[in-house]
């Protein structure tokens, strides 16, 4: 039998979208849709693949407050990282109509005024299908992306024997005003602001799923009481370990433990937790997250 080729690692970003509330800080989430093979219904950040698109070879002339050499160093790769940051500002364009990006004023720019409004929703749409690049789009209304205002922060790779892997960078920032996200209603269903919080609690419950990674984010901003105190935080992380979860057999069963957990080396998989995903994620993913649980 001829072995299968293995799949192959892609690099991906997402971007956990914060902003304060009457109820407190909110993270902005969406719901893949059900018909989707990777994740189908589950509710997840922004984010997706870094496309070669994002990739272009003067990506500094169209950011600004990060070189990709900083990027890059941030990440702890060679080069390109600039890209991820790209990636992640445009697969919150396309799937929640978030431009974080700044007009020739300087300020961010303005999706709701009454004379762009449609334009915008246009190039939403061209980029969202591939007929136009957001670099494109930069250089035509002048924009130069806000990867200053977006702070690295988790670093997930899908454990190996999953049909599709991602090598994920997890970013955060602050939702932008005169914006209003909403999902595009395609590769995306829903969409919900949340208390981190009542987010884990209605995973707990059964109500929502989520994987992993998304549990740990939430559970990593779930400690502050606003979107300023969360990226504050985030600008002091040092180093972002890589997380491999590991999918191992248990009881005639197969179970993903993550580093740390009983049987992700090799040994006997005694397992504690009580069998949902929650039980299994620890923040120490990140590095400003430690010790927060659900409900607490």
């Amino acid at each position: 039998m001829t072995p299968s080729s293995p799949v192959e690692l892609r690099d991906a970003a997402t971007v956990m979208i914060l902003r304060d509330s009457s109820e407190g800080l909110q993270v902005f989430m969406l719901r893949r849709n059900l018909n989707s093979d990777f994740v189908g219904g589950a509710y997840v950040f922004p984010g997706g693949a870094v496309d070669p698109g994002d990739r272009d070879g003067d990506l500094e002339s169209i950011c600004q407050g990060r070189t990709d050499t900083e990027a890059s160093l941030r990440l702890g790769i060679d080069s390109g990282g600039l890209a991820y940051w790209v990636a992640a500002i445009r697969e919150s364009f396309e799937e929640a109509g978030v431009l974080l990006a700044y007009d020739e004023a300087g300020g961010i720019v303005d999706l709701e005024g009454s004379e762009g409004v449609a334009r915008w929703a246009d190039h939403r749409t061209e980029v969202d299908n591939g007929r136009r690049s957001l670099i494109d789009v930069c250089r035509s209304e002048h924009l130069r992306l806000a990867v200053d205002g977006m702070h690295y922060f988790g670093h997930w790779i899908t454990p190996e024997g999953a049909p599709r892997r991602y090598d994920t960078r997890f970013f955060l920032a602050a939702a932008p005003p005169r914006q209003t996200p909403l999902h595009d209603d395609h590769e995306v269903i829903a969409n919900e602001w949340l208390r981190p919080l009542d987010g884990l609690a209605r995973v707990r419950s059964g109500e929502l799923t989520m994987m992993p990674p998304t549990i740990a984010s939430l559970k990593a901003v779930a400690r502050f009481s606003t979107a300023a105190e969360a990226l504050a935080a985030a600008t002091e992380i040092k180093t972002v370990p890589a997380i491999l979860p590991r999918v191992v057999s248990v009881d005639g069963g197969m179970r993903i433990v993550l580093p740390g957990d009983p049987g992700y080396d090799g040994e006997a998989a005694v397992v504690e937790h009580d069998g949902d995903w929650m039980s299994q994620v620890t923040a120490a993913s990140t590095g400003f997250g430690r010790g927060v649980e659900a409900g607490s």
